[in-house]
């Protein structure tokens, strides 16, 4: 099935996955998700401009302006500014956008104070590094930027000292997991399948199970299928049949373990270059599975990559969630709630954390 993009970004804004950068972690479980977090203390005793504090680190607007500013930015590059006359469950897109950026500041904050307790700090060199990209990153503000964010010189140098510190913490904590992935695990195979639905769909798109009697009919029909795929003396094109014949959403699969239904998997893991399987019964209905390669190198390595990062992502996100049990929060609900995001057509900074001004650090 073919999703909207706009659809797609929704959902990601929806679930709150924060990435704080490429090799940093991507955490669904977020300290002011929605800001109803039962643990979040609301109190009067702030500093002026003070957003938020946990425990004894704090963030204030102009951080969070400079974060929420970057984020809108590059979501209206890629999605266009009609966007944000969206909702989703009755939630404005802007309000769901607030929400994220939140997160992710008070996830790098949270990072922090970790920061703090293993002694991790930044050298000289990373000083002055760090100094040296806050520059740039400042003197290419505009003066509407400037104005509208709140943002000086020292908030940009604070804002890359923490995510910089961040990104260290999370090295810290992965160190020791094993870089190597053997081929076995990572394992790629690429099939074709040929699929006879056992249910249908009805008006409103839910799914309705077929009757015995047309379960066999389809059954029937898979094994007539496969007989013809198989025939020693006149066999039919295994492709010519699936364009024929097959009812799911594609007739090519390339796939790692753990991937597709379990039945399905263990049918096409084990299965010979060009041998078609026995009839395969998953929730679906009634697979025919031709291996087309056993071993495909290029999306083995590629696995390999994705499965390394989800063991790093695992035993941070345990660390993470541990150190989370008994952080206190305090958020300025009121300065929160009078934030909106800027439109002005001259606001267009973004990409603060991207490559082009981290490179090299």
């Amino acid at each position: 099935m073919v999703c909207d993009l706009k659809e797609l970004i929704f959902r990601a804004i929806k679930i709150i996955n924060i990435c704080l950068s490429v090799g940093l972690i991507c955490l669904t479980s977020v300290l002011f998700a929605a800001c109803t977090d039962k643990s979040i203390v609301l109190t009067t005793d702030f500093a002026e401009n003070e957003l938020m504090r946990i425990n004894t680190i704090s963030c204030y607007k102009a951080e969070m302006m400079l974060y929420l500013t970057n984020q809108k930015n590059e979501y209206e590059e890629v999605y266009g500014s009609e966007i944000w006359d969206k909702t989703l469950d009755g939630e404005k897109i802007s309000d769901s956008i607030k929400n994220l950026v939140l997160a992710r500041v008070a996830q790098i904050k949270v990072m922090n104070l970790m920061a703090d307790d293993y002694g991790i700090t930044l050298d000289e060199e990373e000083k002055a590094r760090v100094n040296d990209i806050a520059k740039n990153y400042y003197d290419g503000l505009n003066a509407k930027e400037r104005e509208l964010t709140g943002a000086d010189l020292d908030t940009v140098i604070k804002m890359y000292t923490e995510y910089i510190r961040a990104e260290k913490v999370y090295d810290y904590i992965i160190r020791d997991i094993n870089p190597e992935i053997s081929d076995d695990e990572a394992r790629t195979v690429s099939v074709e399948q040929i699929l006879i639905k056992t249910y249908g769909l009805d008006g409103s798109g839910r799914r309705v199970e077929y009757s015995d009697r047309a379960k066999q009919e389809a059954y029937d029909l898979a094994v007539s299928i496969r007989e013809k795929a198989v025939n020693e003396e006149e066999p039919v094109d295994f492709e010519v049949l699936a364009a024929e014949y097959n009812e799911g959403d594609a007739i090519t699969y390339s796939f790692g373990r753990g991937e597709m239904a379990e039945a399905f998997e263990e049918a096409a893991f084990n299965l010979d270059n060009g041998e078609i399987s026995d009839i395969v019964t998953t929730e679906y209905g009634y697979h025919i599975i031709k291996c087309v390669s056993t071993f495909d190198i290029e999306q083995t390595q590629i696995n390999k990559v994705t499965i390394l990062q989800e063991r790093k992502d695992a035993v941070f996100k345990e660390t993470y969630e541990a150190y989370l049990t008994g952080i206190k929060k305090n958020l300025n609900m009121p300065l929160y709630e009078s934030i909106e995001i800027i439109t002005d057509e001259d606001v267009t900074t973004k990409n603060m954390f991207s490559e082009e001004y981290l490179g090299g650090l």
